[in-house]
Parts: C-alpha cells; sequence; structure tokens
C-alpha cells in the first residue's frame, strides 16, 4: 500500500478567520474585470456545497482513522466548515437580481448529489480529486497574484487564506483513501484514482467555464463571446487553470501523493500572517 508521505512537522491550524466582503456587492470585484470576477464567483459559488461534501467524505471513515491522522481529519474538517461560511458569504455579495446565481447553485447540487448517491467511496474519490485542484489554489495565486492588484485588500486576503489551508491540509483526504482503500491492489488504487480524475477534471473545468459565461451573459455578452472571454481567461490568457498543468498531471504517477510536491516554503510567510490574525 501507498504510505502517507505527509510532513511530520505540517500543523494543521483551523483559523477562525472573518472577512469584510461588503466591497464585493460593487460588480466586478477583481480588479474591475468582468471576466475574472465571474470565474472566481463561480468557484467561490461552488465552495459551500463542495466543502461539505469533502466534510461528509472524511468523516465517513472516522472509525478508521487513529494517531495523527485522526486529529488532521478533525482539523480538515473544521478548516472546511470556516471556509464554507466564508465564501458563502462572498456569494451573498452578488446581486441575485442580475445573475444567474440560483441557476448556478442548482446545477452545482445537482453534481453534488451525485457524488453523494454513490456512496461514501465514490464521495471520497470526488474529493481527492477536487481537493488536488484547490491545492493548486496556492501555486495559481502566487503566479497570478497580478490578477488582485487592484483588489480590496480584505477580498484578496480571503482567496489568500483559502488557498493556504487548502495547501496546508491538501493531503488530508489523500491519506484517508490510502487507509479506505488498504485492500485494494496497487493498480487497482492507481486505476480508480486516475479515471476519478480524468472524469471530475472534464466535469468540473467545463461546469466552471459553463456557469462562468453565464454569469458574464448577465454582464451583456453574447453566449458565443462569452464562452470566448472565459476559455481565453481559463487557457491562454492569464490561463488560469492551464498554469497548474505541470501539478495536475503528477497525479497521474504511480505512488504519487500530494506532498511530493512540497510547497511549504511558498506558504511559510503566509502562515505567519494569518496566524498572527488569528491570535488577535
Amino acid at each position: 500500500m501507498n504510505s502517507s508521505r505527509t510532513p511530520e512537522d505540517l500543523t494543521i491550524l483551523p483559523r477562525d478567520l472573518h472577512f469584510d466582503v461588503s466591497t464585493a456587492r460593487s460588480g466586478h470585484w477583481l480588479d474591475g474585470d468582468p471576466v475574472g470576477t465571474a470565474v472566481m464567483n463561480t468557484l467561490s459559488l461552488t465552495f459551500p456545497d463542495g466543502e461539505r461534501l469533502f466534510m461528509d467524505a472524511v468523516r465517513a471513515y472516522k472509525d478508521q482513522l487513529s494517531g495523527r491522522l485522526e486529529q488532521d481529519a478533525k482539523d480538515f474538517i473544521a478548516q472546511e466548515a470556516i471556509h464554507s461560511r466564508e465564501h458563502h458569504l462572498l456569494n451573498r455579495m452578488i446581486d441575485r437580481s442580475k445573475y444567474p446565481v440560483e441557476r448556478v447553485e442548482a446545477e452545482i447540487r445537482d453534481k453534488i448529489a451525485f457524488s453523494r448517491s454513490g456512496g461514501p467511496m465514490r464521495m471520497l474519490m470526488a474529493t481527492i480529486c477536487l481537493e488536488h485542484f484547490t491545492a493548486m489554489l496556492a501555486d495559481m495565486f502566487a503566479v497570478h497574484n497580478d490578477m488582485f492588484s487592484k483588489t480590496e485588500p480584505s477580498i484578496k486576503d480571503l482567496w489568500r487564506w483559502h488557498a493556504m489551508e487548502e495547501t496546508e491540509h491538501k493531503a488530508v483526504a489523500y491519506d484517508v483513501f490510502l487507509i479506505a482503500a488498504k485492500d485494494w491492489s496497487g493498480f487497482q488504487r492507481w486505476f480508480r484514482r486516475s479515471l476519478a480524475m480524468l472524469l471530475i477534471s472534464y466535469n468540473f473545468t467545463r461546469n466552471v467555464a459553463e456557469y462562468a459565461s453565464w454569469m458574464l451573459e448577465a454582464d451583456g455578452y453574447s453566449p458565443k463571446a462569452a464562452k470566448k472571454a472565459v476559455k481565453e481567461f481559463l487557457w491562454k490568457q492569464p490561463g488560469f487553470f492551464a498554469r497548474g498543468w505541470h501539478i495536475w498531471v503528477t497525479w497521474f504517477k504511480p505512488g504519487f501523493h500530494p506532498w511530493d510536491h512540497d510547497n511549504r516554503p511558498l506558504m511559510a510567510e503566509w502562515q505567519s500572517e494569518f496566524d498572527l490574525v488569528a491570535a488577535e
């Protein structure tokens, strides 16, 4: 069985922070960019229900956990609960009289319901794949920091904090998966997680692009222009998803573990900053 390679000195710390996101009511909060704002709002809309799925997926295997992983799972759940709360508040700032928020949320609920309908293992497989995406946020945020150059600092800090904590706990669900699938052969674990990643990557990126296009149409873009603008943002310039491909592809390596990509140095400054805020 693959074994956990989570660093021994890693501490998962739930930071109960609150962010003032009221300026997001003004509309295009991401540096005045309607396309970038549509994409980031769409991602934010996926988080509350998605992170509840993640929490339930890990919680379903709590009786099989012990020692450090048992505590890490509890801290993972605590972090995700706070993330869900803060993004729910950001999502409330979106003008629902203008943007098709209810339509997007209904689609997200349907996708989450499908994952839940397959039972705990399907939920856990979805979780480890989507956690790989969210773990890429920290690196992608560092690469795309210029996207937030004119963004209200509190909203920027919300995304930085979320990205940091997703990196901090990026291996927890995967380590739970290793325990849950301990009786599978190495090939079976590799094949099933690889197939799950291909399916989820296709659907997740396609859905984000489609929902963001709906949001952009509410800003007056034609359907064709909206799809083109979102595709450009995600895959070309700035290439928000495309720049993370080198991390994404490591998933398919036999014996993969999330901490094969050790980006703790990237997070050190952010961690010290948010730890100080949390201690206030």
